[in-house]
Order: structure tokens, then C-alpha cells, then sequence
């Protein structure tokens, strides 16, 4: 079974950084797809930053790029997500997904997305 435990999640000011910690079980990196969406009040989740299995791609939302940066702690079983010069517009609740990877980009929907973590959430203050 598959599970994900997010944490690290707060209240930060603009400008500041904050890491995300993705805990996970039930299967291993070289054959799944796992990354990190979010989703702000009254709006669709979106796909925030990916990896492909074995580490072969990395994908980035425009909005996070240069900002924002996943890595996998094999060893651990842990994805993170470094996020610095935070926004307000990074305010949601930030969600660990994962699925197996049959080749496409399941960070561009999160409607291919088959395994969720409870969220955690980033409110960055002006």
C-alpha cells in the first residue's frame, strides 16, 4: 500500500523559505513518479514539481522556477521540497503524490495522480 506523510509545512513571511518533507512507503523510486501539487482556496490543484522514476526528469511549475527545488533521500524513503523567496501566491495546502510511471508528465494534471498524502500547509504573509 502505498502511503505519504507530508510535514514541514507553516507560516512564513515573504521572502522566506520553508521545507517540505514527503515520508514514504509501499514503493520504491526507480518505478514510480512522485512530486508535489498544491492547491489554493477556490482553485484546481495544480502541479507544483515532479520526478520521474529512476530521477531521470525533473519538472517544474513556471511560477516556482528558480525558487523551488524537489530531491528524493533514497536511503530515507523522503522527498522534499525546498521552497525560498517565498510568495503570497504560494499560500495552499501543498499535497505528496505519487503514481506509477508509465512515461508521461503526471505533474501537468492532477486528475493522473493515484496516490495522495493528507497536505500540509504554506501561508506566506506579505
Amino acid at each position: 500500500e502505498v502511503q505519504l506523510v507530508e510535514s514541514g509545512g507553516g507560516l512564513v513571511q515573504a521572502g522566506g523559505s520553508l521545507r517540505l518533507s514527503c515520508a514514504t512507503s509501499g514503493f520504491t523510486f526507480d518505478d514510480y513518479f512522485i512530486g508535489w501539487f498544491r492547491q489554493a482556496p477556490g482553485k484546481e490543484r495544480e502541479g507544483v514539481s515532479c520526478i520521474s522514476s529512476s530521477y531521470s526528469s525533473t519538472y517544474y511549475a513556471d511560477s516556482v522556477k528558480g525558487r523551488f527545488t524537489i530531491s528524493i533521500d533514497n536511503a530515507k524513503n523522503t522527498v522534499f521540497l525546498q521552497m525560498n523567496s517565498l510568495k503570497p501566491e504560494d499560500t495552499a495546502v501543498y499535497y505528496c503524490a505519487a503514481r506509477p510511471d508509465r512515461g508521461a508528465n503526471y505533474c501537468a494534471s492532477a486528475a493522473d495522480v493515484g496516490s495522495w498524502g493528507q497536505g500540509t500547509q504554506v501561508t506566506v504573509s506579505s
